[in-house]
């Protein structure tokens, strides 16, 4: 329609009232903060939800990452269990988290303790240098850096199954 048609506006006979003012309240409490991170929770329920003794996924943690959930190694593992992100595909896990990353981690390190037939040193020895690396040579490869790995978690389990007896084993008579 052409303006100068236009002779003139009637106002319509429903005002609609402006929508009422929010009602001014307290601001809102700032949120609380993220519960901190607790490697150890994380590695006693993944443990205990896998049949597997507590000190020894904290010894396999602490070798693999120091308890770092950032920790990337120089060959990619991801994590406080140091996943490949193949093994994390396998095991359905996002391995930047940390809680998906220890419980794939711990279920693969009780799948390898029932494939070597509970043998810890060839599950360790898989755990490190893969499983391929065990059968080709018929047991814990001879790479120094697996070795040591073996030793390392062998040695913080023992130490903290020392510990944890010590208390019950001196009675004071």
């Amino acid at each position: 329609m052409d303006a100068s048609l236009v002779s003139g506006f009637e106002a319509d006979e429903t005002a609609f009232a402006p929508p009422p003012a929010a009602p001014v309240s307290a601001p809102a409490p700032p949120a609380a903060p993220a519960k901190p991170l607790d490697p150890l929770a994380l590695a006693d329920a993944a443990a205990d939800k896998y049949g597997l003794p507590t000190a020894l996924v904290r010894s396999v943690m602490a070798a693999e990452s120091g308890y770092q959930p950032n920790a990337v190694s120089s060959k990619g593992a991801i994590g406080l269990m140091q996943l490949t992100p193949d093994t994390a595909r396998d095991y359905g896990a996002d391995p930047w988290d940390p809680a998906q990353n220890v419980d794939a981690g711990t279920r693969y390190l009780r799948d390898l303790l029932e494939k070597y037939d509970g043998g810890l040193w060839y599950a360790l020895a898989a755990y490190n240098a893969g499983p391929g690396t065990v059968e080709k040579y018929k047991g814990v490869p001879p790479y120094a850096e697996t070795v040591r790995y073996i030793g390392t978690v062998q040695r913080k389990w023992e130490k903290s199954t020392a510990r944890q007896a010590a208390p019950a084993a001196s009675t004071g008579n």
